[in-house]
């Protein structure tokens, strides 16, 4: 990545360091938050439980000397960001890539270019959110699927173009493209095609690209999507980029749209983030950008342990790698190598009951599975104790008796080959069903149900009037509410959309699940829906 200004420029924490500096004074603060910044009295407890330290540099926004006025520690943190990331301006957000989802959609509907946005199906819900709120309408696009494993990929350029083209013949506007990338089991688009296919079409890119913080950091990862071309990208710093949770990033790359863009991301932003951002939270950020930007060596050392894991897995008749079948997909030119999923088929167990069995009897907490794969995130810089995962997996595997024929990616669509020095590494993703399975049960959960007809927008349905029924009475009907299997929180059901017997089906059995959770549900089992009324 070529960064504008010298690595010695990121050596500093310009935010962060304000917010030392000023708890360093001993300010007597007669102002929000309560506690005062001090740890006796009432706040005894809570600096029990975050630390003396945490207390006193959680102070509100809108202090001279920290985020006040041009020049401020604040935006020269911002300003590092967007460096960092090889994009035009960055801003820094409170509520996850959830806020930088909606308010991303919420800026392109104001470029008036159409009522249309052509997304990836396998899109977070909280893209779905944006739709309502920005009273757009989507386009969705479905993504190559490893159907034996049950893993959506991604959206290839020929795609979009062919999509593109298709909504333009059909009088259908479209004022955005979007596109996930990586995807949840670290598949890469070609997100430079894909920008100049949607450029060609006069629309801009969105990436959510919520699972690549670390991009672009490290010769051996994936570059940058705002280095790339994309127009607007956002991530997650504290998924892989060492920030606290909910730390994330909005990236405005330079490109056709960063003038008219700029303003309606500002415009946007202050309609979705809260006046009261915590200062820990963003200070995390300016932190995390630091560390990002000076150590490549704690980099290559994670590199480095997942590339051991992933020769481990290789060795091993009862596991294989999800990525070593990439190059059946013809969406996916590069994967993340801090990640490592396990085909877990031949052991017999499903891959829920296998991460089940981590968490419960091993204390190993893996980042998802799905029926038949498991997935292990590798913490950019972080010294996981791999032998001790891999003890626990061969336990498990000799418990499950001799390993049992696999078979290949069946369902892959045919594709080229990863492109030279992609890194073969970590493996698939999950973007649309991985809910973990009843702690005993091995059997898999019903399959992936297919999207319902959409007969309404999401806003229309949103806002129609409702009424709740039984499920048994909800099939057949129009969801009012989006629904989706958590993780990895891809609706399985849009507003608007019709409700399938089998999207029931699913659901239900996500919920049964011990820790399923469907985010939109009316009750933790799914017994009922919100349908528009007849």
């Amino acid at each position: 990545m070529t960064r504008r200004r010298s690595r010695a420029a990121h050596s500093s924490a310009p935010y962060a360091e304000a917010l030392i500096a000023h708890a360093g004074r001993n300010p007597l603060m007669f102002m929000v938050p309560g506690h005062a910044g001090t740890e006796d009295g009432l706040t005894e407890a809570l600096a029990d439980f975050v630390g003396e330290r945490a207390i006193a540099m959680d102070i509100p926004q809108l202090i001279d000397g920290i985020d006040v006025g041009p020049g401020s520690p604040f935006e020269v943190a911002e300003q590092l960001a967007a460096d960092a990331w090889a994009a035009h301006r960055s801003w820094f957000l409170a509520n996850g890539s959830s806020q930088g989802n909606r308010l991303v959609i919420l800026a392109v509907a104001g470029l008036g270019l159409g009522q249309h946005v052509v997304a990836q199906r396998s899109a977070h819900s909280s893209l779905s959110d944006g739709l309502i709120l920005a009273g757009l309408d989507p386009l969705f696009l479905t993504p190559t699927v490893d159907t034996r494993l049950g893993i959506n990929h991604g959206i290839s350029p020929e795609a979009l173009d062919a999509e593109l083209t298709r909504a333009s013949a059909a009088g259908q506007t479209v004022t955005a493209a979007q596109v996930v990338s990586p995807s949840y089991f670290g598949a890469v688009s070609d997100v430079a095609a894909l920008a100049k296919v949607a450029h060609k079409h006069g629309v801009p890119l969105i990436v959510d690209a919520a699972w690549g913080a670390h991009f672009g950091f490290h010769e051996q990862l994936p570059e940058s999507p705002a280095a790339q071309g994309a127009d607007l990208v956002i991530t997650s710093i504290h998924k892989m980029g060492g920030g606290l949770g909910q730390g994330a990033m909005i990236h405005l790359g330079d490109g056709p749209f960063t003038a008219a863009l700029e303003p309606l991301i500002d415009r946007a932003f202050r309609l979705t983030q809260t006046t009261s951002a915590s200062s820990l939270l963003l200070g995390s950020l300016d932190v995390a950008r630091r560390s990002l930007v000076m150590h490549p060596e704690l980099l290559s050392e994670s590199i480095e342990l997942a590339d051991s894991m992933r020769e481990w897995v290789r060795g091993r008749d009862e596991f294989s790698l999800v990525s070593d079948g990439f190059g059946d997909f013809p969406d996916i030119v590069g994967v993340d190598p801090l990640r490592v999923a396990i085909d877990v088929t031949a052991t017999g167990l499903t891959g829920y009951r296998v991460r089940s069995i981590l968490a419960d009897t091993d204390a190993i907490f893996l980042e998802i599975a799905t029926s038949g794969a498991v997935v292990a995130f590798f913490g950019p810089g972080k010294k996981l104790d791999i032998v001790r995962l891999q003890g626990a997996l061969s336990r498990i595997a000799a418990s499950a008796g001799p390993p049992r024929v696999s078979g290949g990616s069946a369902g892959a669509v045919p594709g080229p080959e990863l492109a030279p020095g992609s890194q073969v590494a970590p493996e698939t993703e999950p973007q649309s069903e991985a809910a973990p399975q009843t702690p005993g049960a091995d059997s898999a959960l019903p399959p992936l149900p297919a999207p319902g007809p959409a007969r309404h927008s999401p806003r229309e349905a949103y806002f129609s009037v409702t009424e709740v029924v039984p499920a048994a009475e909800a099939i057949g009907r129009v969801s009012a509410d989006s629904l989706a299997a958590y993780p990895p929180g891809i609706p399985n059901i849009v507003p608007g959309e019709e409700i399938t017997s089998e999207a029931v089906d699913f659901l239900q059995a996500v919920a049964a699940s011990p820790i399923g959770y469907v985010r939109g549900s009316l009750d933790p089992r799914v017994t009922a829906f919100r349908v528009i009324a007849e």
